[in-house]
């Protein structure tokens, strides 16, 4: 299993719209790709505007050619994209060990 770790930065005052926007995208288009595990959005504390997004992939190939260059990330993006500051930072992660 494979996690994509998303740190996503979006204009404080839009907080509510991106929650809805980020809840809809992933439960409606995320979760149809092949591969999808689940997901998850952790709201900082400390940053206000700043979100993490934590997709689990079954295999990298999943996010980076299935869904990355299918129509389904253009729907995604078009979704969530507008209330981005910046652009996110990805990154995927193997799981060494947990409790």
């Amino acid at each position: 299993m494979i996690l994509e770790h998303a740190d996503i930065r979006i204009d404080p005052a839009r907080a509510a719209e991106f929650e809805a926007a980020i809840e809809r995208g992933a439960s409606t288009v995320i979760a149809q790709a092949q591969g999808f595990k689940g997901y998850k959005v952790n709201r900082s504390i400390e940053s206000s505007g700043r979100y993490i997004l934590m997709i689990y992939w079954a295999t990298l190939e999943d996010h980076t050619v299935g869904f990355r260059q299918s129509p389904a990330f253009a729907e995604w993006r078009a979704i969530v994209g507008p209330f981005f500051a910046q652009p996110p930072v990805v990154e995927h992660l193997e799981l060494v060990c947990k409790s």
